[in-house]
């Protein structure tokens, strides 16, 4: 019922409703996907946040994206056969199960959800092609800055934080395998945009205390998506 999100046609509501095979509760840590392996279904998160990665053979990580609730899940496995990176799941999260077998039916009799996938897809390009933009150029303090404004504003748009509570539950070392950084490099890089007042560091995350500051050090206009789609 967010405003972040187009409404459903009635027909279209009719056919995710019989698409759907129910809902999957998953507590943080678990892995929802992994690479190499093949997923018989799909999921949309409905509730919480988890992250996309990949590992070389000696364990070090790259996380490749964020996902919160509105994203859909194991696409890339659905078309591609074998999934090529993992997903972990960063807080309890609540997942809508679809069958993969049946994600052809969308292109035969649903063209607005078919191209609903498509933005999906480009919208997910869109996100990596920022992040390699701060792997390749950005300062540690603008790749920095860039994440943690990034997240923040995702976050708000489909009210992950709720309420007064504006803590975005992420560890230095998720930071660190995300900017691409040592977790020694990523922790003095927090720490200078810690002591320049703009973000918090707690126990169990961060919060941002100036948003336009972070926006302004990491030559980022801000997340401006409007009504986006989902499945």
């Amino acid at each position: 019922m967010l405003d972040h999100f187009r409404p459903f046609s009635q027909p279209e509501l009719d056919f995710v409703s019989t698409f759907k095979m129910g809902e999957l509760a998953v507590d943080p840590g678990t892995t929802v996907l992994a690479e190499g392996t093949r997923a018989a279904h799909l999921y949309t998160v409905l509730d919480g946040w988890g992250f996309r990665y990949k590992t070389l053979e000696d364990g070090r990580r790259q996380i490749l994206n964020f996902l919160m609730p509105g994203d859909l899940v194991g696409l890339q496995g659905s078309l591609m056969g074998e999934m090529q990176h993992s997903v972990e799941a960063l807080s309890p999260m609540s997942l809508c199960v679809f069958e993969r077998t049946r994600l052809h039916e969308i292109f035969e009799n649903y063209s607005d959800l078919a191209y609903d996938l498509t933005w999906i897809a480009s919208r997910e390009e869109r996100i990596l092609d920022e992040n390699l933009l701060s792997i390749g150029r950005r300062t540690a303090l603008e790749r920095a800055a860039y994440l943690l404004v990034f997240l923040y504003q995702r976050g708000r748009a489909v009210r992950l934080f709720g309420g007064a509570n504006n803590i975005v539950t992420i560890t230095q070392q998720h930071v660190a395998d995300t900017l691409g950084l040592s977790i020694v490099h990523t922790n003095k890089t927090l720490r200078k945009l810690a002591q320049r007042g703009l973000v918090r560091w707690a126990e169990r995350g961060y919060e941002v205390l100036d948003e336009e500051a972070l926006m302004e050090i990491a030559h980022f206009e801000g997340y401006k998506e409007k009504r986006r789609p989902f499945i």
